[in-house]
């Protein structure tokens, strides 16, 4: 799974500890998202597409690998 995490924190210019509060993570959890370290649940999924007002379908991109 892709996100486009890191670019929507650029464009609010807010930092991954920002974006954890507003989302009730941790930094590392960001910043393991950003990574694609972590496959996010669906709550956390929406709330973080909720924060960015935008579609999850614009933030997290499914990847198929073969």
């Amino acid at each position: 799974m892709t996100n486009t995490i890191h670019v929507e924190r650029a464009i609010k210019r807010i930092t991954q500890a920002d974006l954890a509060a507003a989302v009730g993570v941790s930094r590392q959890t960001i910043n393991a998202l950003e990574a694609a370290k972590y496959v996010p649940s669906v709550v956390l999924a929406m709330k973080i597409a909720r924060f960015f007002e935008k579609p999850v379908e614009t933030i997290f991109e499914l990847t198929i690998e073969d």
